[in-house]
């Protein structure tokens, strides 16, 4: 096993700030992950020539794959730094590990990126269920069985970014809202109170950077961490929009 690790790291003191890339070796623990790389740089940052340095910004909270806020990119794969192990990424890469932050969204500070897009896009989703009273929701209709199962996957979506990073439709050019972002709304508008409002997140779908705007490339549902059919939710949203927008002009 390896004494050391070679850690090189994409840097940009602040958004307008040039890049540039600074190397670090880190003593080597059996069944480190990424996020223990970053906290033992944080706490001798030092670079492998010896220059003192800054710790390295990034973003992190739950680190068991369930918040979506480590994602970057890992020896050029988006996935989460918190699960990317470096045992793992070693038997791939012997040579080390790079670390860079996300392309598509603005970068706040080395790893630490802007993900504000994919959060405005759950809002023109409206992609949650309307709640206006603290009335007793025992007495609603319950969820079969088998549209639980369907719906569950979708509800497990973290907005960590990795499905829109590999989407070459979501970029500053596009106001495409990205896959996960139609995901949600199928999810709210298969709940028994989300399909009160299921016409305002079908026209959403319907409006420049909505549902017209994937290409179908299928990038998204490979790199997805938690394994959501997002394709199944991009071809039910192509099929409900379709089916709005005839009712809408046969006047129904």
């Amino acid at each position: 096993m390896p004494t050391t690790v070679r850690v090189k790291i994409r840097r940009q003191d602040r958004p307008d700030a040039p890049s540039r890339h600074e190397s670090f070796e880190v003593p080597y623990e059996r069944g480190m992950n990424v996020t223990t790389l970053l906290q033992r740089i944080a706490a001798s940052p030092v670079t492998a020539d010896g220059r003192p340095t800054t710790p390295v910004a990034y973003d992190a909270c739950c680190l068991e794959e369930v918040c979506g806020s480590c994602t970057m990119l890992i020896n050029g794969q988006v996935r989460q730094a918190c699960s990317a192990l470096v045992d793992d990424l070693l038997a791939d890469r012997p040579q080390g590990i790079s670390l860079e932050p996300m392309s598509k969204f603005p970068t706040i500070r080395d790893l630490f990126v802007d993900r504000s897009r994919m959060f405005r896009a759950l809002q023109r989703m409206h992609a949650w269920v309307e709640v206006d009273d603290y009335g007793d929701r025992r007495t609603s209709a319950p969820i079969p069985p088998e549209q639980q199962e369907e719906a569950y996957p979708f509800s497990r979506c973290m907005t960590c970014g990795c499905c829109v990073e590999v989407c070459p439709q979501f970029n500053d050019k596009s106001d495409f809202v990205g896959p996960q972002a139609v995901g949600q709304a199928m999810l709210f508008n298969s709940h028994p109170v989300g399909r009160m409002t299921a016409t305002r997140r079908l026209t959403a779908l319907m409006e420049p950077g909505g549902i017209a705007d994937c290409g179908n490339a299928q990038n998204c549902v490979k790199v997805c961490p938690k394994n959501i059919p997002l394709l199944d939710a991009l071809a039910r949203a192509g099929r409900a929009t379709t089916a709005h927008a005839v009712k809408s002009w046969l006047g129904k």
